[in-house]
């Protein structure tokens, strides 16, 4: 298997992400110094600790969480993934909880670009699409499924998700604001319920183990959402 990264995946499918491409050779262990924030942290002679190397770790966790979820994914699977010894892993993180939360940390990196067409319908037309499109992928239904359920798990992971959510909202809000200076909007609309309630409905699809809607189904939605929010 080739660990491309998840994340990776998702740029392709119109995200962006921070995500460097990784590489599967392994390293040896060994023991080095680290750096956490402004503090150099000696563990002996040997090499510092590779930020690449730490890609590759993260990258192969995240794969096999989407693939597995937590319980079924094991540090020996990650490790043997990433080309490295599982000893390098615990290295960095102590525990499997620790290592899912950097995992996890590494997908709420992709970001959907916002789009400035200058009309409320088509911009909510292309976010809409490309969001339908994402999470009708097995990578993006997995993430949406693991988001949930590691939140509800891990505080930490809650923490990444809420902060995911409220950046992807803030670029909603900037789109709807703009609608309202041009006076395609009503100017007492409630903004935020406008751009949650979509998230509302895929979470509930998923956690009910129901159909997402359709890209076919992005046309309808956007009508919906016209119907409560036009001036």
């Amino acid at each position: 298997m080739t660990n491309s990264g998840p994340a990776r995946r998702f740029a392709g499918l119109g995200f962006r992400t921070r995500f460097r491409a990784m590489t599967t050779s392994p390293e040896p262990d060994q023991a080095g110094s680290e750096s956490r924030g402004d503090l150099q942290v000696r563990r002996g002679r040997g090499r510092p600790r590779d930020p690449e190397t730490d890609g590759r770790i993260t990258s192969a966790a995240a794969e096999l969480m989407l693939q597995r979820g937590f319980d079924r994914t094991t540090v020996d699977d990650v490790a043997a993934l990433a080309g490295v010894g599982k000893a390098t892993v615990y290295r960095r993180w102590p525990s499997k909880e620790d290592l899912a939360v950097a995992a996890m940390e590494t997908l709420y990196t992709a970001e959907i670009p916002e789009p400035d067409t200058g009309s409320i319908k088509t911009d909510l037309a292309a976010v809409y699409r490309s969001v339908l499109e994402f999470v009708n992928t097995p990578e993006g239904a997995a993430f949406l499924r693991t988001s949930i359920a590691e939140s509800v798990r891990d505080e930490r992971i809650a923490e990444l998700y809420r902060g995911a959510t409220e950046r992807r909202e803030a670029q909603s809000r900037a789109t709807f604001e703009r609608a309202i200076e041009r006076g395609e909007v009503r100017a007492d609309l409630d903004i935020d319920s406008a751009i949650q309630w979509l998230g509302g409905l895929l979470a509930n699809r998923a956690i009910t183990h129901r159909p997402m809607p359709t890209v076919d189904d992005a046309d309808t939605l956007v009508q919906l959402t016209l119907r409560g929010v036009l001036a």
